[in-house]
């Protein structure tokens, strides 16, 4: 698949797992946090709101009028691939924990969907992600240099150069945590 390829090309001293690219890729790496003073999930409609809106409003930044794919992880304890989903298809499937017995070995199956983005298009995925309902989803752009990984309390950013993120972190600077590490 292109993708594969893709990734390879940029993102090679990683597996596509959103926790994983921080460490190799930190020169490109910026967080966000999803709630003012770092509050890590919504308590009532009003703050879903400003939840939604900082993921759109960065997805905007880096996706608008692009389309994206949009990687969603699959959990299971067998090798076998799950079937495909009606709205993704299988790209590839990681060996997370290998564990010398089968019962306790962990693999990521990765379904990606190209899709175009617009404002708004994947909310309810993101209101899940916000709940810890659904966990390392990545979206990147077809070529695969940016990627936005969400999570409950924010979300990673991966972009092409070091310029790029101090731009894209600059202009949402009170979003920032206040932690050295930027964590």
């Amino acid at each position: 698949m292109v993708l594969t390829e893709l990734w390879q090309r940029h993102w090679p001293d990683c597996p596509p797992v959103g926790h994983k690219l921080r460490d190799p890729y930190r020169d490109r790496w910026v967080r966000f946090h999803s709630l003012p003073g770092s509050k890590r999930y919504a308590e009532g409609e009003s703050e879903y709101a400003v939840v939604l809106e900082r993921y759109n409003t960065v997805l905007d930044e880096l996706f608008a009028g692009e389309d994206v794919y949009v990687i969603t992880p699959v959990w299971a304890t067998e090798a076998e691939v799950p079937p495909s989903r009606p709205d993704a298809d299988h790209w590839q499937s990681l060996l997370v924990e290998d564990d010398p017995d089968p019962d306790f070995r962990t693999y990521c199956h990765l379904f990606a969907a190209l899709r175009p983005w617009r404002h708004g298009c994947l909310d309810e995925l993101l209101r899940d992600i916000a709940d810890d309902k659904v966990g390392g989803v990545l979206v990147t752009d077809t070529q695969a240099r940016r990627i936005y990984h969400p999570y409950d309390g924010g979300a990673d950013v991966f972009l092409a150069t070091p310029a790029e993120r101090d731009r894209t972190r600059d202009r949402h600077a009170d979003w920032l945590s206040g932690h050295p590490s930027g964590l």
